[in-house]
C-alpha cells in the first residue's frame, strides 16, 4: 500500500526534528577539557614499588586491600607492571595481574598506554607527581578511573584531602573514591 505524500513528508519532519534535538542536546552536554600531564618523568626514578592509596578502582580494583604496582624499564622502552593485592581483605586470595606499559610522549614521558588484554592499551596519564618522587596521581581523560598511589603505604590526612580537592577540580567524582586498605 502507498503512503500519501504528505504522510512520509511528515514522517521525514519527525525524523529531521529528533535528529536536531539529539544535536542540540549533545552539542549541550558538558565537556571536559583534556587532563595536563606532568611535565617531565624521569622513568628511571619513577621504576620500583607504589602503594596504591585510593583510586575509583577498575572492576578487578573494587575489593583490593594492600594494593601495590611496581614498575621496570625494559630494554625494549616498554615497562613491565605488576600489579598486586589481597582480594576481599587483608588476608584475602593474593592477585597477580602482569600489564605492560607503553610511553606515548617520549618528551615528557608522563603520557602512557597500559596493556592488560592484547591488542587493547588503556589510557595511563601520569597528572601528579611529587618532585621527589614520592606520590604521584594517574588518571584518564574520561574521569572514569583515577589512582594516587605513594612510596609508603599510608599518607598524611592533609595530603589526602589536597589529593580529594585536586581530583574534584581535575572534574573526578569524588563520591566514587575508594581508599585502599593497607596492613
Amino acid at each position: 500500500m502507498h503512503k500519501p505524500n504528505f504522510l512520509v513528508s511528515a514522517q521525514r519532519i519527525g525524523y529531521l526534528w529528533v535528529v536536531c534535538a539529539l544535536v542540540f542536546l549533545t552539542g549541550c552536554a558538558r565537556v571536559q577539557p583534556r587532563l595536563e600531564t606532568v611535565q617531565g618523568v624521569d622513568l628511571n626514578r619513577f621504576m620500583g614499588k607504589w602503594y596504591v592509596i585510593a583510586a575509583i578502582p577498575v572492576f578487578i580494583e573494587a575489593k583490593a586491600y594492600n594494593e601495590t604496582e611496581e614498575y621496570s624499564l625494559l630494554p625494549d622502552g616498554s615497562i613491565n607492571t605488576v600489579l598486586t593485592f589481597n582480594q576481599g581483605s587483608n588476608d584475602g586470595p593474593v592477585k597477580r595481574y602482569n600489564p605492560r606499559g607503553f610511553v606515548r610522549d617520549a618528551v615528557h614521558n608522563s603520557t602512557w598506554a597500559m596493556q592488560f588484554i592484547w591488542p587493547i592499551k588503556a589510557e595511563y596519564l601520569i597528572i601528579g607527581l611529587s618532585e621527589d618522587y614520592q606520590r604521584t596521581v594517574i588518571g584518564r581523560n574520561k574521569r572514569d578511573y583515577v589512582w594516587l598511589m605513594a612510596r609508603t603505604s599510608s599518607i598524611p590526612e592533609e595530603d589526602y584531602a589536597r589529593f580529594l580537592a585536586d581530583v574534584a577540580r581535575w572534574g573526578y567524582d569524588v563520591a566514587k573514591i575508594r581508599k585502599v586498605p593497607h596492613q
